[in-house]
């Protein structure tokens, strides 16, 4: 067949990818992390993580998991937050425990949030304070058996810590009450992983990466199964298109619309990573 759409691409764009030059989100992370070690990878609220750091938290938060009772490899993890820097902690984590990542928009409603919960089968849920009295009102009604509850501040070095997340909780009252039994710390499930042997999860392409959720616009929100090929080939393709004007390790990219959204989710996050970029 002739491939008559390649003479509208641009000079320098390759025709083809390479879409087995990783077998794994995993092992695009772990190749990035150790090329670009001392990097900056992610910086919020003026804080910086370098990929050196990105590597060691994502690993703790994996051996967090793997120790869970009753969660195995293939068991949904929910990601229910905006943008901060425990977002790729965490889905990094859930994707080297070998588990399948569901990402959720934290302005869902109570109906929307058990919708999601009970159609993906979330054991496992991540989610910042400030939405856990929504969560609070579906929980029993959902196969959700471990919480894990993050603040604003959980990642940001010490002593801005605390008076970030003070500030958020009691000064701008941004945390409505909330009581759920049994909720671990993002930082306590962090130093308990740390603490824990781990051995790494070896997923392969056509292992699932990634329940990604439709907006609902016009029927139920329905889960779009995205595996590890699948958010390689699109890493790749941005690459083949990009690669002329971007110089690895160097870039910065402004992350404007949510990790939740798969557009963010694809290029704010699993591109930058490919680029060891901020």
């Amino acid at each position: 067949m002739q491939k008559l759409w390649l003479n509208s691409y641009p000079p320098g764009v390759r025709p083809e990818i390479d879409v087995n030059e990783f077998a794994s989100v995993n092992e695009m992370l772990a190749h990035s992390c150790r090329k670009f070690a001392q990097r900056p990878a992610l910086r919020n609220l003026d804080f910086t993580i370098p990929y050196a750091e990105l590597d060691r938290l994502s690993r703790d938060f994996a051996a967090f998991l793997d120790n869970l009772p009753g969660v195995r490899k293939g068991s949904r993890v929910a990601l229910m937050m905006p943008n901060l820097l425990q977002y790729p902690v965490a889905l990094f984590g859930v994707l080297r425990a070998g588990m399948i990542a569901v990402s959720v928009n934290p302005l869902y409603t109570a109906r929307e949030l058990e919708h999601q919960l009970t159609d993906s089968g979330a054991e496992v849920i991540v989610i910042l304070e400030n939405f856990a009295h929504v969560l609070q009102q579906v929980l029993p009604k959902t196969a959700v058996r471990h919480v894990v509850i993050t603040q604003v501040g959980d990642l940001i070095a010490a002593p801005r810590r605390p008076v970030v997340n003070f500030v958020v909780r009691r000064v701008k009252k941004m945390v409505p009450p909330w009581s759920i039994a049994g909720t671990v710390g993002f930082r306590a499930a962090l130093r308990r992983g740390a603490g824990r042997k781990f051995q790494e999860a070896s997923p392969g392409p056509d292992d699932i990466a990634l329940l990604q959720y439709t907006g609902g616009t016009t029927g139920t929100s329905k889960g779009a199964i995205l595996t590890h090929r699948n958010l390689i080939a699109c890493v790749l393709e941005g690459a083949a298109w990009n690669g002329e004007s971007t110089e690895p390790g160097h870039e910065v990219l402004i992350t404007a619309l949510p990790l939740y959204h798969i557009f963010a989710l694809t290029l704010n996050c699993l591109f930058c990573v490919y680029l060891g970029s901020l």
